[in-house]
């Protein structure tokens, strides 16, 4: 954890994503301040939360899609590449404790990102109220969302020791699951039900659903155990 910390790649990460999100969050209050005389006309009107704070956080899935290859393409990768994996994995701890201290230690850092929204969130609280439960669904549903990227950029930087490979592995993977919820979006098919980005829609709406629930925890547990089983076969 210290050493993904002492990197200026993260370091730059983080900063780019500051100004992103801050720049669409802007942009948002912008939008918020014109329409507002019309909002006020309508019985039921959106709130800030709902015009500003979900598009952000809409907006964040996206930059998570970008930014988890990157992060996860050293995770292991890199550590073949160098050839300390075989002392890692010699060491007294199983390689379940291995995968999942890496895998939260990205959870974790991926996290940054829905904590960077909600500290932009509470500055609209100088102006006007927010709806906490759409903001807490959002932040939940972002997270497992980390979750399965983490996981799934765990489990492709398992197979290859060149960690351009790996990230370029990840970001085609993770851009199959987004292409494939926006193909299938209006169609009768249920294969965009398999793709992560269809079940952070509802989270993202403000619904905590427990298939989505079940189904984001589930995608976690399939590519871990898969980088496990990857891991053991290195013996």
């Amino acid at each position: 954890m210290r050493l993904l910390f002492v990197s200026s790649l993260v370091w730059t990460f983080l900063t780019l994503t500051q100004l992103v999100l801050a720049w669409v969050f802007l942009g948002r209050l912008d939008t918020f301040l014109e329409i507002q005389p019309q909002l006020m006309q309508l019985a039921n009107p959106p709130g800030i939360t709902e015009v500003i704070v979900s598009p952000v956080f809409s907006v964040a899935s996206i930059v998570l899609l970008m930014a988890t290859p990157i992060m996860s393409m050293r995770m292991l990768a890199e550590e073949r590449r160098n050839q300390t994996l075989v002392m890692l994995l010699s060491a007294p701890v199983s390689r379940f404790a291995i995968v999942l201290a890496k895998f939260f230690v990205l959870l974790l850092f991926l996290s940054t990102l829905p904590l960077l929204i909600v500290i932009l969130s509470l500055f609209l609280l100088m102006g006007g109220t927010l709806d906490f439960g759409l903001l807490l669904s959002n932040v939940i549903g972002l997270i497992l969302l980390a979750g399965c990227f983490a996981s799934l950029g765990l489990y492709i930087s398992s197979l290859t020791a060149h960690p351009a490979i790996a990230a370029l592995g990840s970001f085609g993977a993770l851009l199959c699951f987004w292409i494939i919820d926006m193909v299938a979006l209006d169609s009768d098919s249920i294969i965009h039900y398999f793709s992560p980005f269809r079940h952070y829609e509802y989270f993202n709406l403000g619904i905590i659903d427990s298939a989505s629930v079940i189904f984001m925890m589930l995608f976690m547990v399939v590519f871990l155990a898969l980088t496990v089983q990857r891991l053991a076969s290195m013996r």
